[in-house]
Order: C-alpha cells, then structure tokens, then sequence
C-alpha cells in the first residue's frame, strides 16, 4: 500500500487564480439594490433570491455582493445550473431567526451549482442558543432535526474561504454529493456543550479538501460518511469538540466505501477524541481504507487515537451481528502529545472483519497533567508499528 496525495492540484490551480481576478471584468449584483435591508430583523429572503437568480443567469463571472451590516434571512435555497462563475461573496453578517425550525433542513442551500466562489469575511450566525434546548437528537434517533447552517448539494469545481460560522443550530457546513472543493481559512464556532454541531460533514463526495480553519464544536469538528474519497484535511485547529471522525458507518443499507482520507499537520485540544474510525454492529458491508494520520498533536484529548467497530451513542442499540465494515490500510505517523485517559490508543475492530494492516511509526503520548503511565488497548487488529511507541503498542 502506498499512501499518496492524489488530490488533483490542476483544479485547485484554476479556482486560484479565477479567485484573485475575479473582479476584473465581473458584474456585481448588489443585495441592497434589491431591496435588502441590514437591520437585523428584516427577513431579506426575496431580496437575496433576486439577486443570486439574476448573477446566476450571467455568463462569465458574477458577483452577490453582501455589503457591510446585519442582514437577517430565513431558510433560502441558492440552486443553479448558473451560466458563469458565481461568487457570494459576504463583506456583511448573515443571521439566522431565533428558535428551533424543527425539521427545517437548511438554513442556506446551494444546490447543483459549478463554480460557485464564497468568500468575503462575513459571519454567518444561525442564533443556535436560542433552538439547542429543542434538539434532541444527541439523546435518541427518533428525533425533530434542526437546520443546518449551510447546506452543500451536487456543488462542484468550488471554493469557500474566509467565512465565519458561529452558533449553528445543527452542523456548520454540510456536503453531499459534492466534487472539487476547496475549503480555507474557515473559522466554525460553538460551544462545547451545544448538540449536534459538527462543523463540516460530508458524504458521496469526492476531492474535498480542507486547510487552514479553526473548528470548535459540539460534535464532530469534521466528519467523513459513506460513499467519500479523496479527501485532504491539513492545518486545522480542532477543539472543543469529538475530533476528526471517519464515520459512522455501517448503519444504512445503501451505503458505499470510504476510501483516501490525508490528514496532516492538524492540532487537537481539549476535544473527546482525537482521531477516530466508527462503525455499527450491523451487516452492512463496505470497506473504509486508505487512510493517512501524519504529523498531529494532540493536547489533553481523551481518546486520542481510536477505532471503534461498536459504536453505540444512544444505548440500547440493535446489536444484530458483529460489524460488516473491514477497515485496512491505515497509518499513522508522528503522532504525540497528552492524554487525559490512561488508554491513549483504542482500537476496537470486528470479531467478523478484523482490521487489516495497521501500522503505527513514532507515536508519543504523556498522561497530560500527571505522570501517570498509558495504555494500549486492541482487539482483533492486525499491525505493525515502527520507531518510538508510547504506550507499548498492543498488537
């Protein structure tokens, strides 16, 4: 197995450099002449929809252009095809109504858009304290969701950079069935205790790539869900919240592989985990593979490195078999800081698909605050580690 960045940098070349001339011969759709007003309590969902169908009807390059203040919006969906290059691009603050919008999916929706540029500086504030006491599905799975801030659909050849989430209702930034993207400079905030707000997730997605960003969450800074490859995360501050997370997976019956996730250079602090692979206890069958964990530090997390093939958050949980995902070709290299458990490495793996080829070089954990020693901790794990190892690897 050889682990390798085969991310296409060709893509990523091209937006670049469309990016930084954008202007130039560009024309600007400006939302406050179409009637939006930055009061804060003006819901400008007409406006801001007049203005994103009239660039997206513009051939070569056009701009939504949020100026300077507080602009209110209800759930609004943004979808194409467009005929051009389309920026949103956000000088302003977007904030979403108080309370719960139960079973409201999203917040902002784009939707089967290529070549879609947001960016700008803008925060957008989904005003989550005043909907998290009505989410209940951080307890049980029958539950009422609560929308996601941003919602990604069938997006393509696209970049976000420079936006500013805080305070979503459900998760931050959501993908699914999305292709070249390119995500920088993002700064995802809620509180530790608030439920359920990953900051990006994504699923049936490929060539996705994630650098420089500060992700602080109640859940999962990001989480990468069936049927996704090629995915490259590096340079990302995560903490508070669960970690990085491949997974869950396992749980419905039309999922498909996961398959080359880098992640590299990423700093975790305070989070519950650290880096993690879970599955259920199901018969589905697929395989995650592929993965790369290199250079990441970890500071006070408590299970810094974990796979976990019996993956239960709202217990009693349908037990049926042991799990059907086989998880191989992992690696992780240069990993090292503090743990606040004694056992730093967990790896949990199916009795039925025992994890194949998992190799371990230079990983380093103290016990933070004390000196207490660490521990190992493997079931059904096939391995090899290199160089320095502490805790003593366990296979």
């Amino acid at each position: 197995m050889a682990h390798q960045n085969i991310f296409p940098c060709i893509f990523f070349s091209i937006l670049f450099c469309v990016s930084s001339t954008v202007a130039q011969g560009a024309r600007t759709f400006n939302v406050k002449y179409y009637g939006a007003i930055a009061d804060g309590r003006t819901d400008n969902r007409k406006a801001f929809l007049r203005a994103w169908m009239d660039a997206c009807d513009q051939k070569g390059v056009s701009i939504v252009y949020i100026p300077k203040g507080v602009y209110m919006l209800g759930s609004v969906e943004f979808a194409g095809p467009c005929r051009g290059v389309t920026m949103f691009f956000m000088k302003g603050d977007l904030r979403a109504p108080r309370g719960a919008f139960l079973n409201v999916e999203t917040w902002l929706g784009f939707r089967y858009v290529d070549n879609l540029i947001m960016k700008g500086g803008g925060t957008l504030d989904g005003q989550g304290q005043s909907a998290w006491p009505f989410n209940q599905c951080h307890k049980n799975n029958n539950c009422q969701t609560l929308p996601i801030s941003v919602k990604f659909d069938f997006v393509t050849n696209s970049r976000i950079k420079s936006i500013r989430s805080i305070h979503s209702k459900n998760a931050h930034f959501s993908f699914f069935g999305c292709t070249n993207i390119n995500i920088s400079n993002v700064e995802l905030l809620a509180p530790d205790y608030s439920p359920n707000t990953d900051g990006i997730k994504m699923g049936s997605s490929s060539n996705i790539r994630i650098s420089y960003s500060k992700i602080s969450t109640g859940d999962d800074c990001i989480a990468i869900l069936s049927n996704t490859s090629n995915i490259d995360i590096s340079n990302v501050y995560c903490g508070p919240g669960h970690g990085i997370s491949i997974g869950s997976l396992g749980k419905y019956t039309n999922e498909k592989n996961v398959n080359g996730v880098s992640v590299r250079k990423c700093t975790l602090n305070g989070t519950d985990n650290g880096i993690r692979i879970k599955s259920w206890e199901s018969p589905i069958s697929i395989t995650a593979s592929n993965f790369l964990f290199q250079d990441i530090f970890m500071y006070n997390v408590r299970n810094p490195i974990i796979i976990d093939q019996t993956y239960c958050p709202h217990p009693p949980c349908n037990r049926q078999t042991a799990s059907h995902v086989q998880i191989r070709d992992v690696t992780y290299r240069n990993i090292f800081g503090t743990s606040s458990s004694e056992i730093a490495v967990s790896m949990q793996c199916s009795k039925k698909f025992p994890c194949k080829n998992i190799v371990m070089t230079d990983i380093k954990f103290g016990h933070h605050g004390t000196k207490k020693s660490l521990k190992s901790y493997c079931s059904y794990v096939n391995g090899r580690s290199f160089g320095r190892q502490y805790p003593p690897p366990c296979f």
